[in-house]
């Protein structure tokens, strides 16, 4: 069984993972040439996450309630603020 993550790499983790899902939605945003019937601005809820962390810390942070894996992959944010834990 793999050793828990520690509370940093969870955070680091958690945090990287807004911050792209942050570029992926204003990189949408930013697209030119949107049409009359597609003019209303998507919302991107779900993506991939980042390298550089493994697995497990996905994992872990489904199971702290972070995030959602939503299959295939595929994990999105469900407001769950950070909280440190108690020592």
């Amino acid at each position: 069984m793999p050793m828990p993550s520690t509370a940093l790499e969870l955070r680091k983790a958690l945090n990287t993972f807004r911050k792209r899902l942050n570029a992926s939605q204003l990189e949408e945003d930013s697209k030119l040439g949107r049409g009359p019937i597609g003019s209303a601005k998507d919302k991107i809820v779900s993506m991939q996450p980042p390298p550089g962390f493994g697995r497990a810390i996905w994992d872990e942070l489904v199971d702290k309630g972070y995030l959602k894996n939503d299959g295939g992959g595929f994990f999105q944010l469900t407001g769950k603020q950070w909280q440190e834990p108690s020592a």
